[in-house]
């Protein structure tokens, strides 16, 4: 009866409409339960479409359109209504499939970036990280607590701003600051394994090219602390003239510096020069010579003559270090000092690289002052306490009564025995020869040296102490100052000395580089306006001093300037007639003959002078 029924054609076109929808949403269906990742084709999930895969709700709105048409059509003629069901059931479905995208949504886009997360999980927080992990400014705050515990172990007092690190080891400054290794190998060469507190903090200040003033105590390697940083500098031999000059107060001293800067720098090839004699030294520098030389050490009056030469001998123009060693006793005016001398030394360095360091034992306020006006960016460094004495060395005091008694407990000394080597510290020149002639009978071998002795001769007696041919060497305080003989046991001041100064330069000749000394100091009636200060020296040093010292009276700050620079006037030490020592005993007699020669003859012409008048 189908078949024979009349069916119009506008319900024709809404059956095959409704069984193609049916078709594409059953395959749809099927695709999705095999593969739920696989997407249809056809069907957008984001709302997109393609030219090639039309989206089905926009068929159906094309279809439906087409329907609407004809549906209007057909209704106007027959006035019949369109059935639309079937299509309201597949857009459900679609929304469905829509639903089901929407799910699946979050797995996808975990690719394309998005992060998704359950509000369970814990969130860190960047406060804690912080506390966890040590910021920068903490580990400079560890790190400045480490420098400051090792200079507080070492006793090491500076005062500047931009101060490097102290060392640790010579490696490190082959590491931080390129020495050159033949350097390196030479220290350990001359037996120094570690660096002294000095050395830890002025030779890194100077490697910076700071200009500096270091104090530090007597027999703590000072010297090096200087010598290293002029050799890094310098690099290698040049033609250019002197480039570091080394002033020290004594040839002694300036033998010594120059011996240890050879050592130092052997197989490098530095030119290391000191001045001889003048004369010499006027046609070696002068300035016709090629100029091969790189380090000169001196004494300031032998600079002074070349430079006073016209033309001068010698030129410093070249000189981008200058070295003052032992500097309160070159800053001193006076007969004693060299305060002129140096400032002439001073204007002769024209160099705009110039940089200048002074070391020495003792601290003078006066040289701090004139450091801190003409140096630049000046940094301080002390060892321990200022002007205090070594503590290696055991330091007595004994009382003689008098000036005879000082002869008597000599010889106690020498019966009793003593360890040689021995330094005996007198004050003045007379006096040195006095207690020689005494002393030169008593079995030991004895010596004397001062100003008024040749050079040659003061070199004789310096190497043959050295050498353990002289077991007392009798000296003034022309050895108090910077030279270093190895294992010196005693040192006995004979005299008392006029400052607390020249007390620690003369004992710090003991107890070096870590060896132990002992120093003994006679004094009588006349020493007590010096006694307190010498006693307060060595008490900071830990030894033991009577009460009734300490508590003496404080002289006068005049009359301590006048003892300084007119010590006391004592009593002979010779035991003998004078006559006896003398070459000729006959010389004085014809001496006076000749001087009252002199004067008569004198007084005859002025006295025809007025008759002719």
């Amino acid at each position: 009866m189908l078949f024979h029924s009349p069916i119009s054609r506008n319900n024709l076109k809404i059956l095959m409409i409704i069984t193609t929808n049916l078709c594409i949403i059953f395959c749809v269906v099927k695709s999705q339960s095999k593969d739920s990742s696989n997407q249809p084709a056809g069907i957008s999930f984001f709302g997109k479409e393609t030219q090639e895969n039309p989206s089905l709700e926009s068929r159906l709105s094309e279809d439906d359109g087409e329907e609407e048409e004809e549906g209007s059509d057909e209704e106007q003629a027959s006035g019949k209504r369109k059935w639309t069901e079937p299509v309201k059931t597949a857009r459900k479905k679609k929304k469905g499939a829509k639903i089901k995208t929407e799910d699946t949504e979050p797995e996808k886009s975990e690719g394309e970036g998005i992060q998704w997360m359950s509000s369970q999980e814990k969130v860190k927080d960047p406060k804690k990280e912080s506390k966890d992990t040590p910021s920068i400014k903490r580990l400079k705050q560890l790190h400045q607590e480490k420098v400051n515990r090792i200079r507080h172990q070492n006793r090491i007092n500076v005062h500047g701003t931009d101060i490097p690190d102290p060392i640790s080891t010579f490696e490190e400054l082959q590491k931080e600051y390129d020495l050159d290794p033949r350097i390196v190998q030479n220290i350990k060469a001359a037996g120094f394994q570690t660096p002294t507190p000095i050395q830890m903090q002025a030779i890194p200040l100077m490697m910076l090219k700071r200009e500096i003033l270091a104090s530090a105590p007597t027999g703590s390697g000072k010297t090096m602390a200087f010598c290293l940083p002029l050799l890094a500098h310098l690099r290698q031999p040049l033609n250019k003239g002197f480039r570091a000059l080394i002033i020290s107060p004594t040839r002694e001293l300036a033998t010594q510096t120059h011996r240890e800067l050879l050592k130092l720098s052997e197989g490098v090839g530095f030119r290391v020069h000191m001045i001889n004699k003048g004369v010499e030294a006027v046609k070696k520098y002068g300035p016709k010579t090629a100029k091969k030389f790189d380090i000169l050490v001196t004494t300031p009056n032998r600079l002074i003559y070349l430079l006073n030469q016209d033309p001068p001998a010698i030129n410093l123009s070249s000189v981008e270090w200058l070295v003052v060693d032992e500097s309160d006793k070159l800053f001193e005016d006076g007969k004693t000092g060299f305060r002129e001398q140096l400032a002439t030394i001073f204007l002769a360095c024209t160099s705009p690289k110039i940089r200048r360091v002074l070391f020495s034992a003792t601290f003078a306020t006066d040289v701090e002052q004139w450091c801190k006006l003409n140096l630049d960016n000046l940094v301080c460094v002390n060892i321990g306490p200022r002007n205090s004495a070594a503590e290696t060395v055991e330091q007595q005091l004994l009382f003689v009564g008098s000036e005879n008694g000082k002869l008597l407990a000599m010889r106690n000394l020498i019966k009793q025995g003593f360890l040689p080597p021995v330094l005996v510290f007198v004050q003045s020149i007379d006096r040195a020869r006095e207690l020689f002639h005494e002393l030169v009978y008593e079995g030991i071998n004895v010596d004397v040296i001062h100003a008024d002795r040749t050079q040659q001769q003061r070199d004789n007696v310096v190497s043959s102490f050295r050498s353990g041919k002289i077991w007392v060497l009798i000296c003034t305080a022309l050895m108090a100052r910077g030279i270093d003989f190895k294992g010196i046991n005693l040192v006995i001041n004979y005299d008392f000395p006029t400052t607390a100064v020249e007390y620690i330069h003369r004992i710090g000749r003991t107890g070096r580089a870590g060896h132990k000394g002992k120093a003994i100091t006679f004094f009588t009636e006349d020493d007590k306006p010096l006694l307190r200060s010498i006693a307060n020296v060595i008490k900071k040093a830990g030894c033991p001093v009577p009460d009734y010292m300490i508590g003496l009276k404080k002289i006068k700050s005049k009359l301590k300037r006048q003892l300084a620079t007119k010590p006391l006037r004592r009593s002979t030490i010779r035991t003998t007639p004078r006559i006896l020592f003398e070459k000729k005993p006959g010389k004085r007699k014809r001496r006076k003959r000749k001087a009252t020669a002199k004067e008569a003859n004198a007084k005859g012409d002025a006295s025809e002078v007025i008759s002719n008048s």
